[in-house]
C-alpha cells in the first residue's frame, strides 16, 4: 500500500477521533452524555441507527459472504420494515413518554426489579461480546497491512474508539456518526464503480452479473421453505422480523439512538427511514461482493485470501502439497476462464436478446467451479495443519484482498478508511449503550442511588473504558469464528428471542406478573441455547423459538398460580 493510501486512511480516521473528542469534550450532564440531551433530529437518528448496525463487519465481511454464498443473505433483512412500523407504534412513544434512560427501566416499572436486571444482564453479555466482533473486523485490516500481531492491532483500534466515546459519550457518537457514514458512502460507492472498471475489456457489468448468476451467486429470493436453510424468504420475513423487533426495540445500543430524538415524531421518522434505506444498502453491498466474484472469474484469485494463512501454509511441513494445490487451482481456473470467455463470445455472436449461454457451457462452468471449491477446501485443511491459530476460513479477507491488490492508489486508503469509520461508529454506540445500562440499571439502582450527577457522569466514563477492555479481550478469541457477519448475528439470535418475549409481555399481556415472566425467560433462554448446541435449526429461527416459548410458558405459569385474594371489605 502506497504512502498516499496510508495518508488518506490515517488522516480520515484521526480526524473522526479528534473531531468527536473536541466537539463533545464538555459533556456536562449524565443525560447529555448518555442520550445527547434528547435533542437529535430525525435524519441524525436515521444515520446513527444505520451507523450503529453497519459496522466494519458489514463492509468487510458482507462482500465476502456474497462471494462465497451469493445474494441470498439479503433475505435476512426482509423483516426490517415490518419491525420498524411496529416499533414506531409501540416502543417509541412509550419510551419517550416514560423518559427512561434505558429500555430495561421499563421492565421494572411493569414487572419488578429481577426482570429489569435479567433484561439488562442478557443485553450486557450479548452486546459486550458483539462489540468484540466489531473491533476485530478493522483489526484484521491493520494486521494484513502492517504485519502486526492481531493482539496489537485489536488494542490500537479499541483504544481509539474508547478515547472519544469515553470523553464525549452519546453526543460524540452521534456527531461522529454523520462524518463516518459520509466516508462510508463515498468509499463504498467508489469501490462499486472501480470494480466495474476493473473488469476485462469487452466484459460489461451485465455480463459479469450473468456469469455470477450461472454460478449460483444471484440467488436473491428463495421461496422454498426449508428448516435447514439459513436464508430464504420465510426465515427472513418471519425470523428477521423477530430479530429486528428485538434488536431495535430492546437492545440499548439501538434504543439509545432514538431515545436521543428530540420528539416522538423525529424518532419515528428516523426509524422508518432506516427501514426503507437499509435493504437497498445491503443489496448494494452484497452485489459488490458478487461483482468481485465475477472479476475473479477473469483474474486468478489466491487459493486462500488470508495472506497470513497462505504464508503459514508456504512455510509449513506441507508446503509442497500446498504449492501443488496452487498449480492445480491455476490450471482449473484457466480452463474455466476459457469456457466463460467462449460462452460470452458465442452469446454475443448469436444476437439473441437475452444473450443466453449454451447449456453445455454452463455445465462446464459449474463443474470447473465445483473443482475450484474442492481445491480451496483442501487448502484450508493444510492451513489448519500448518497454523491452527490462523483463520483458515478466508471470507472476511476477500474484499480486503481485492481492495489492496486491485484498486488504484489513493482509493485503497479511502475504502479502508470507510471500513475503519464504520467500525468506530458501531463500536462507539455499543460501548455507550453498555455504559448507560451498567450505570442506570445496575450501579445507580443497586450500588449508589443517592449521588449527584457529576458522580454518575464519572462512573459512566469508567464503565465505557471497562466495556472497551472487555470487548478487546473477546476480539482475540472471535478471530476463529468464521464469517463475522454471520457470527455476530448468530450471537444476537441466542439472546434476542428471550429479550423480545420480555418486552412483548410487558407491552401487551397486562395480566401476566413478574415471577412467571422471570421463570419463563430462564427456561426460554435454556431452550434456545439447547437448540444451538444440539440441533441444526438455522439461527434466525432462534428468535421466533425463544420469543414464542417465553410468551407461552409465562402465560401457562400465570394460570397455574393461585388467584390473588382480595382484601376483605371494610
Amino acid at each position: 500500500m502506497s504512502w498516499i493510501d496510508w495518508l488518506v486512511m490515517v488522516g480520515f480516521s484521526a480526524f473522526v477521533v479528534l473531531y468527536g473528542v473536541w466537539k463533545t469534550r464538555h459533556a456536562g450532564s449524565t443525560e447529555r452524555y448518555l442520550l445527547a440531551g434528547r435533542s437529535t433530529p430525525w435524519f441524525a437518528v436515521m444515520l446513527s441507527v444505520m451507523a450503529t448496525q453497519a459496522s466494519a463487519i458489514t463492509f468487510l465481511s458482507t462482500p465476502g459472504q456474497a462471494y462465497v454464498d451469493g445474494m441470498r443473505f439479503v433475505q435476512f433483512y426482509l423483516g426490517l420494515p415490518v419491525a420498524m412500523i411496529i416499533l414506531c407504534q409501540t416502543a417509541v412513544p412509550l419510551f419517550h413518554r416514560l423518559k427512561v434512560f434505558t429500555a430495561y427501566e421499563f421492565l421494572e416499572q411493569r414487572f419488578d426489579l429481577k426482570n429489569r436486571l435479567l433484561g439488562a444482564f442478557l443485553f450486557l453479555v450479548q452486546r459486550g461480546l458483539a462489540a468484540g466482533f466489531t473491533i476485530l473486523a478493522p483489526a484484521l485490516i491493520l494486521t494484513v497491512l502492517l504485519g502486526w500481531e492481531l493482539r496489537l492491532t485489536v488494542a490500537v483500534i479499541g483504544a481509539l474508539v474508547v478515547l472519544y466515546t469515553a470523553v464525549g459519550g452519546s453526543e460524540a457518537v452521534g456527531k461522529t456518526h454523520l462524518l463516518q457514514m459520509a466516508i462510508v458512502a463515498l468509499g463504498m460507492g467508489l469501490a462499486f464503480v472501480l470494480v466495474l472498471c476493473a473488469l476485462p475489456e469487452g466484459v460489461s457489468g451485465l455480463d459479469a452479473v450473468r456469469v455470477a448468476g450461472k454460478l449460483g451467486k444471484m440467488n436473491v429470493l428463495t421461496f422454498d421453505f426449508d428448516w435447514r436453510d439459513r436464508y430464504n424468504f420465510w426465515s427472513g420475513l418471519v425470523g428477521g422480523t423477530f430479530l429486528a423487533l428485538s434488536y431495535f426495540g430492546t437492545d440499548q445500543s439501538q434504543v439509545s439512538r432514538y431515545l436521543a430524538g428530540r420528539s416522538v415524531r423525529e424518532s419515528r421518522i428516523g426509524l422508518l427511514a432506516n427501514g426503507i434505506v437499509k435493504i437497498p444498502m445491503q443489496f448494494a453491498i452484497l452485489l459488490l461482493g458478487v461483482l468481485v466474484f465475477a472479476y475473479y472469474q477473469f483474474a486468478l484469485p489466491p487459493l486462500n485470501f488470508n495472506p497470513g494463512a497462505e504464508a503459514a501454509a508456504h512455510a509449513g511441513e506441507d508446503a509442497g502439497a500446498y504449492r501443488r494445490l496452487e498449480g492445480d487451482f491455476a490450471r482449473v481456473h484457466a480452463e474455466k476462464q476459457s469456457v466463460i470467455r467462449a460462452a460470452l463470445a458465442a452469446a454475443g455472436a448469436s444476437g439473441s436478446v437475452g444473450r443466453g449461454f449454451d447449456d453445455d457451457a454452463v455445465a462446464s462452468m459449474r463443474r470447473l467451479h465445483r473443482e475450484e471449491l474442492r481445491l480451496r477446501s483442501e487448502a484450508k485443511g493444510l492451513v489448519r495443519a500448518a497454523a491452527p491459530d490462523a483463520a483458515a476460513d478466508d471470507t472476511n479477507y476477500i474484499f480486503l484482498n481485492f481492495a489492496i491488490h486491485v484498486l488504484p492508489t489513493g482509493l485503497v486508503g479511502l475504502v479502508l478508511a470507510a471500513i475503519l469509520a464504520a467500525s468506530m461508529s458501531s463500536t462507539a454506540a455499543e460501548l455507550n449503550a453498555l455504559a448507560s445500562t451498567t450505570v442506570i440499571d445496575i450501579y445507580k439502582r443497586l450500588v449508589r442511588a443517592d449521588r449527584d450527577d457529576r458522580h454518575y457522569l464519572r462512573v459512566s466514563r469508567l464503565a465505557t473504558v471497562f466495556w472497551g477492555l472487555f470487548a478487546i479481550g473477546f476480539a482475540l478469541f472471535a478471530n476463529r469464528q468464521g464469517s463475522l457477519i454471520e457470527a455476530v448475528n448468530i450471537l444476537g439470535s441466542l439472546f434476542y428471542g428471550t429479550i423480545l418475549g420480555l418486552f412483548l409481555i410487558a407491552f401487551f399481556l397486562k395480566g401476566v406478573s413478574g415471577t412467571p415472566v422471570f421463570v419463563a425467560a430462564l427456561a426460554a433462554e435454556a431452550l434456545v441455547l439447547g437448540c444451538f448446541v444440539f440441533t441444526e435449526i438455522p439461527y434466525l429461527w432462534y428468535n421466533v423459538i425463544g420469543c414464542a416459548a417465553m410468551v407461552l410458558l409465562a402465560c401457562l405459569l400465570q394460570k397455574a398460580l393461585p388467584p390473588r385474594r382480595r382484601p376483605p371489605a371494610a
